[in-house]
């Protein structure tokens, strides 16, 4: 395995907020969702409100060598290309960082031999003790989406810490709001946290977790719950629409009590808006909310999945598939009142 490449700064003061900066990991690759994941990355840094930095770190991890035939144990001249190719490619990510007002002072970079990208990832993100870990989407998927290739579900399983993933094209995107805002103007700034809720007995911890996020990073934040309206042909059944009326009731009192609870815990400090959006489907009715330029969705684990690794159970993979934004998923039993869940069925997280 080859050894980390870089530099370990001592941070850059920032004045106010927390003492220390988040931690960002973010997996690089030089294609267009490496590109999505460094400009998602430094608007996390540019939005950090606390007062010294930590070193932004950018990991490419390319495949190990082949066992080689013979009296050595692997090909020299493939792990020396392998690795050339690696230092080639955060060279060019330092580069567009230095574009977006990162400089190379701040970061991090790391070569890692791996057999799965993701993988890499998460060892990378042991070893600087990071707070997030931020990637692009899998090639191929629709733009202004997210879609899960390999490296995504290998993250979404086994990450000990939250995962953010940039939609496709949302490095374009970012420069088309920039010009259209002008020279002048930042080329784009996250504006708000939307937290998909279902309340859960272990749900306490996630929703801390994604609520300490978005005040580190200054976001107000919004608990939205989608309420889905039956198939049609469970529709044709009477009683439908009294049941949806209760159903929108309960989630209105839940998201109160969630509210509350941030209120408690965090202090009053941090708007808190709440929404109840009634519709069929995950994604027609995610569709239907309205997302700020700056938006960020965050989807809370599911219930069943090991302790402190992340899981997304039907629900969440839908938002994550249908979100038009970056959205952020947290890992079970992180944060306080984090813990294995209670065995029972699965609910739509």
């Amino acid at each position: 395995m080859s050894e980390p490449k870089g530099m370990e700064p001592a941070g850059v003061d920032s004045g106010g907020g927390d003492p220390d900066g988040l931690r960002v990991v973010v997996g690089y690759s030089p294609d267009e969702r490496g590109d999505d994941a460094l400009v998602l990355a430094a608007l996390i840094r540019s939005a950090d409100r606390s007062r010294r930095l930590a070193p932004l770190t950018v990991a490419n991890v390319h495949p190990p060598a082949w066992p080689a035939h013979g009296p050595a144990s692997v090909d020299a001249e493939w792990v020396a290309y392998l690795r050339h190719q690696s230092e080639e490619a955060l060279g060019r990510a330092a580069a567009r960082l230095a574009e977006l007002q990162v400089p190379r002072p701040d970061l991090d970079l790391r070569v890692r031999a791996h057999r799965g990208s993701g993988r890499g990832l998460i060892e990378v993100a042991r070893e600087v003790g990071a707070d997030l870990v931020v990637i692009g989407s899998a090639p191929g998927g629709r733009r202004g989406r997210i879609a899960i290739g390999s490296t995504a579900d290998q993250l979404l399983h086994d990450s000990p810490v939250p995962v953010l993933l940039a939609p496709r094209g949302y490095a374009d995107e970012s420069l088309r709001h920039h010009r259209a805002l002008g020279p002048d103007r930042a080329a784009r700034r996250l504006e708000r946290m939307t937290v998909a809720f279902w309340p859960r007995r272990d749900v306490e911890g996630p929703l801390l977790a994604a609520a300490a996020l978005a005040r580190k990073l200054g976001l107000p934040m919004r608990l939205l719950t989608l309420v889905l309206r039956p198939a049609a042909v469970a529709a044709r059944f009477g009683g439908v629409g009294g049941a949806l009326d209760r159903q929108v009731a309960q989630a209105d009192e839940d998201l109160r009590e969630a509210a509350g609870l941030l209120g408690a815990r965090l202090g009053d400090g941090m708007p808190v808006e709440r929404l109840a959006e009634v519709g069929t489907g995950v994604a027609a009715t995610l569709g239907a909310v309205d997302m700020l330029p700056g938006e960020i969705v965050a989807c809370l684990p599911g219930r069943h999945g090991p302790l402190r690794k992340v899981f997304l159970g039907e629900g969440s993979g839908k938002i994550v598939r249908a979100a038009p934004c970056p959205v952020l998923v947290l890992p079970r039993g992180i944060g306080a009142g984090g813990g294995e869940a209670s065995s029972g069925e699965d609910d739509q997280t």
